[in-house]
């Protein structure tokens, strides 16, 4: 087990299957695909991500170092988080960025979304976590690599 302890963006707690990207998430190229065909679950669509392509994210916790791409962002994150086919965390290893962040915000306060977001995580939590793994985040921003 390894313990990294994050800044509590949106508070929860959650247990289950990590999903790793080394990369910045394009949160419209990643998501828009699913939402706009009314998918039950979110498949990553972006062909530039390799760690995500293809991939069920939808439930899992979604480790990251930042979101990059399109000012739509946030909106792409509320819009997934309304329909119910959102990650359950999003585990940044740097600052969340001002898109991902409005996004979350949006999604708990107008979709009452139970979204859980933590950043601050540490270079090192990315270095240590791989897609499969077994993960732990509590609410006060601590995630344990099962």
């Amino acid at each position: 087990m390894k313990t990294f302890k994050g800044r509590v963006i949106a508070r929860g707690s959650f247990e289950g299957e990590a999903v790793v990207s080394h990369g910045g998430v394009n949160t419209l190229a990643t998501f828009q695909k699913s939402a706009m065909a009314n998918k039950s679950a979110v498949i990553a669509s972006d062909q530039n991500n390799p760690d995500l392509f293809g991939k069920n994210i939808t439930g899992k916790a979604l480790c990251l170092p930042i979101t990059i791409g399109s000012t739509t962002g946030g909106l792409v994150i509320q819009t997934v988080c309304a329909m119910k086919i959102n990650p359950a965390c999003f585990l940044f290893s740097e600052h969340i960025d001002s898109l991902a962040a409005s996004g979350i915000v949006l999604a708990r306060v107008w979709e009452n979304s139970d979204v859980i977001a933590v950043d601050c995580l540490g270079s090192e939590f990315l270095d240590s976590v791989s897609s499969g793994d077994r993960i732990r985040v509590d609410e006060d921003g601590t995630v344990t690599i099962l």
